[in-house]
């Protein structure tokens, strides 16, 4: 299934993704720090969710209290509780 995400105090606009089975795929972030996203994007591809959310919560960017891996993070985790 496709989820949107509007992130808020980042540089990314909005995060799409997919979940099936449990497996993250199709990530795309719009706006941001183009190549570091699609490199998140392309190194999380099949992993775990909850692995995904788990190793990207908490992640900083510079002097911001969080960063566009974090607010993935976030959004995974709200749609893991929905499920």
């Amino acid at each position: 299934m496709r989820y949107t995400f509007k992130p808020s105090g980042v540089c990314s606009t909005q995060i799409d993704f997919d979940i099936e089975d449990g497996k993250v795929r199709n990530v795309q972030f719009t706006g941001g720090c183009n190549g570091n996203l699609k490199g998140i994007s392309q190194l999380v591809e099949g992993m775990d969710a909850g692995e995904v959310a788990g190793k990207l919560r908490g992640t900083l960017c510079g002097f911001k209290r969080t960063s566009c891996p974090d607010r993935f993070a976030q959004a995974i985790e709200q749609v893991l509780a929905q499920q």
